[in-house]
């Protein structure tokens, strides 16, 4: 590298400040003399890069951090002080801007409620305020100069007529540059709607119409969502049908062809800050600046309205403590913690799943070995762009979790000034997961977006990315891994057969009919069918008490199989299939089966309270592999068999609009194809049924493998005695699936012919029909008991609760996470960036179960 020949930093400021016409002059030709060995290496953002000028690659370092930020003027990466001189020494790019923002507190007397103030407005214009701090009392002071290595030579910015304009240019577009992390998507096509020309000269209809809050069904039919209220009469009629299946049949729409009355609010919307007005006339979503007054006209007060998240809305303030509050511990004085591995993960916005997945990872001593404990050699071998590489970003999270950098503790002074002012309290810091975020959901349809996921599928995901880049190198997630043994019995013919697959985590039943509040529940259940046939308010939710006991029980109860081809009958038959552990690993993670579909097709979440122990024994789990008296069935393939009406016809064509439908929801294409052929194109509501059967299946998204129509397959053999009194089996596996025993739920569909709603309701009034087994017990019979024969394991005792993940809200596609991990023989709350001891975790209330196996010494 050339070696600039330059005056000293002081005399050049100097000369900068001085009215000499002359010396500005000849700083202008020194500046211009010493870049010019580096211009080929300076380059112009161009409309697509990114500029890290948010975040360091390597750490968390900021421009409000203490060495400020430095973004490489080639590559636009940004570089914490501790490792610019990595990125230079590797790569020999010289020129860096270097940013640096001061946050100081405003002088007394300043005005309050002011916006802070930024004295170089332009230098950081996309960096969002630190919501740290009080808007109100703070101000940035913000600055930022190129540095030339390996001098450490700065030239203070802006310095435009001294740089030479390809500079001028490079600084200007750096600093006005977008962040890194903002989607480069196209903007969304909806536009924000206007104010409608119908919403100042709306006249409402005096005739007495009062809407009640809760209970509301179409007035034209019996549909209880997606209703909207016209704003001129009253009506509560539904809306169009949607492709996921909800909506109704079109009778607002109806409506207003019929009357010309233009406006219509949709229920469950109304909040304070507003509701979703349509407007017919229009043809679009509209605003109506007199929206309030409108929905007091049929006595809703909008000021009184809370939107709830499965889109009814509640007036009332309820006595029961909530989930949120128990799982949160609100109202509880709980004191924050810091230092290393108490640091806290921000949330940028429904991001809370990756946030308690990734705290409880990296609680977890391998997990910190293969990632903070190689930190160096990562960082040194890292490729040229860090931010896109998936080992120096887990070791990056990692060191920014366990190092204590980012969770310090506030200072004496801070303490005292939270005594005197209690508006300017401490707040912890934590990290932010961005870069983070933006490469491990890459290409991902769902986790690339801000919408609410599930941690469960969040956490399946982080290990598929661990083993996929831990090639030749430590596996980390080898801990979780596990070897489950299924046994599958054919029915008729009682041969089994036994197979092993790969798990990483253990998804426990949650049987409803075990409740020890079951005259609670069915109580509850009369009283709020009650409530919604009169039209009133609801009554207080009561929660199912599941023993856990109850839960492993149901998870070794045989599961029917789905379209099961017996080798032995050589036909399809009745099967099914139990699941033992033929391994057990070193850290088993244990899923609540909450979430389900109910009758309606809509996701919901179970409130259940299951008593989950601290230590858990699964030695009874073990698998056995063929016990004697066991006959195996046969290793044959099944034959591909074409029914009747289509053998020698061409191959039926598959209803893309059904296909659409589904993969709109967001299931896999492919599946969405499958499902629509197998179900012989007779709609997305079956083909919905297929796809929530066969989900668990490992070739659930496999591309669709259409039979040949060219030559006929063999013709069917016998299939066997009828099966004409046994409930539809898809009809079975959607009420299984809700946590009901298989025998249960053949009992209730016998007794309801069938009918889904009439057997849920069936389950719930016969709580005490165990002794009714039929046939299904006597399949169960040939099952292992509990008792069956033990490997011997003197090292394995058993496994000790560590860490839990708790949900919040009525479904994965909303509400929030938290964790809790049990550290230094306590237990700590981590909720997004606040991280404190715990007073009372909820342990009864978990989602997700971390557990770490217990051996002798």
């Amino acid at each position: 590298m050339p070696e600039p020949s330059v005056e000293p930093r002081e005399s050049r400021r100097g000369g900068q400040l001085c009215g000499d016409t002359s010396g500005n002059e000849k700083m202008a030709a020194d500046l211009g003399e010493l870049l010019v060995p580096y211009m080929p290496t300076i380059k112009v953002p161009k409309t697509g890069d990114r500029v890290y000028k948010d975040e360091c690659v390597f750490s968390f370092d900021s421009p409000e951090s203490e060495g400020g930020l430095y973004v490489c003027m080639n590559t636009f990466l940004g570089f914490g002080r501790e490792h610019v001189e990595r990125h230079y020494r590797k790569t020999g790019q010289s020129v860096y801007m270097h940013l640096k923002r001061t946050i100081k507190e405003k002088a007394t007397g300043a005005a309050g409620g002011a916006v802070p103030r930024r004295r170089n407005g332009k230098v950081f214009l996309d960096l969002e305020l630190n919501c740290d701090f009080n808007c109100d009392d703070y101000e940035y002071e913000d600055e930022a100069k190129l540095v030339i290595f390996p001098d450490h030579f700065e030239i203070p910015l802006p310095n435009i007529e001294e740089l030479p304009a390809l500079v001028t240019i490079a600084c200007d577009a750096v600093l006005s540059a977008s962040s890194a992390f903002r989607k480069r998507e196209p903007d969304s096509w909806e536009e924000e709607p206007q104010v409608s020309k119908h919403a100042r000269s709306l006249r409402q209809q005096d005739n007495g119409v009062r809407i009640p809050p809760s209970g509301w069904k179409c007035a034209k039919c019996e549909m209880r969502e997606n209703l909207w209220l016209n704003l001129t009469d009253g009506s509560v009629l539904c809306g169009k049908w949607f492709f996921d299946g909800s909506g109704g049949n079109g009778h607002a729409l109806e409506h207003y062809r019929e009357t010309n009355f233009p406006l219509a609010v949709r229920l469950g919307t109304i909040t304070p800050d507003g509701a979703d007005v349509y407007s017919f006339d229009e043809e679009e979503a509209v605003l109506d600046p007199h929206i309030a007054e409108h929905l007091a006209h049929f006595g809703i007060d909008m000021l009184q309205m809370q939107k709830r998240e499965n889109g009814h809305v509640d007036n009332e303030v309820r006595p029961r403590v909530t989930e949120w509050e128990v799982i949160q511990e609100s109202g509880l004085k709980l004191k924050a913690v810091y230092g290393s591995g108490y640091t806290g993960i921000r949330n940028l916005g429904n991001s809370c799943y990756l946030g308690t997945t990734m705290q409880v990872l990296f609680s977890i001593p391998e997990f910190q070995r293969a990632y903070v404990g190689n930190l160096q050699r990562i960082f040194d071998y890292s490729p040229l762009d860090p931010s896109q590489d998936f080992s120096t970003q887990m070791a990056k999270l990692g060191h920014g979790l366990l190092s204590g950098l980012y969770a310090k503790p506030p200072a004496k002074c801070e303490l005292i000034e939270q005594v005197m002012k209690e508006e300017h309290k401490h707040q912890e810091r934590g990290i932010s997961p961005r870069m983070f975020k933006a490469l491990v959901s890459k290409g991902h349809p769902e986790f690339s977006s801000n919408r609410q996921q599930d941690a469960q599928e969040f956490f399946l995901h982080i290990i598929n990315l661990v083993e996929r880049n831990s090639a030749g190198a430590e596996n980390p997630s080898d801990v979780f891994r596990f070897l489950v043994e299924e046994r599958i019995q054919c029915c008729q013919s009682r041969k089994v057969r036994y197979t092993q697959r790969v798990d990483y985590l253990m998804q426990l039943p949650t049987p409803i009919e075990a409740a020890t509040n079951r005259e609670e529940l069915i109580a509850y259940e009369a009283k709020r069918q009650e409530a919604e046939e009169n039209l009133r308010t609801s009554p207080e939710p009561v929660r199912a008490k599941i023993p856990f006991t109850a839960c492993v029980q149901a998870f070794t109860e045989p599961e029917n199989v789905p379209d099961f081809w017996s080798s032995a009958l050589q036909a399809k038959s009745a099967g099914i299939k139990t699941s033992r552990f033929a391994s057990f690993p070193e850290y088993l993670v244990v899923q609540i089966k909450k979430f389900t579909f109910g009758v309606d097709w809509v996701p919901k979440k179970l409130d259940v309270s299951i008593d989950m122990p601290d230590f858990l024994d699964l030695s009874r789990l073990r698998a056995t592999g063929l016990q004697a008296g066991e006959e195996e069935l046969p290793d044959l393939t099944p034959p591909i068999v074409l029914p009747e009406d289509t053998r020698g016809r061409r191959p039926p064509e598959i209803d893309e609009s059904a296909v659409m439908q589904l993969a709109e929801m967001g299931f896999p294409l492919e599946a969405c194809r499958k499902a629509v052929y197998y179900t012989g194109n007779m709609g997305a509501e079956m083909a919905f049924n297929w796809i929530i059967a066969h989900m668990e299946e490992p070739d659930f998204a496999e591309p669709l493998a259409v039979p040949s129509y060219s030559e006929p397959g063999p013709s069917s053999p016998s299939q066997g005695p009828s099966m004409d009194s046994q409930p539809p089996e898809d009809s079975v596996a959607i009420l299984t699936s809700m946590g009901f025993s298989r025998a249960q739920t053949i009992r209730a569909l016998k007794a309801t012919n069938s009918n889904l709603e009439r057997a849920l309701d069936w389950i719930f009034t016969h709580p005490d029909s165990e002794e009714e087994s039929e046939a299904v017990s006597d399949m169960a019979d040939t099952e292992p008991n509990d008792n069956f024969p033990l490997v011997p394991d003197c090292c394995f005792t058993g496994y000790e609760l560590f860490a839990f993940i708790s949900h919040m809200g009525t479904s994965t596609m909303s509400g929030h996470y938290v964790c809790h991990i049990k550290k230094e023989g306590r237990w700590v709350i981590y909720n997004d960036h606040k991280v404190c001891l715990s007073e009372r975790p909820p342990k009864d209330l978990g989602y997700i179960y971390f557990y770490h196996r217990l051996s002798c010494s």
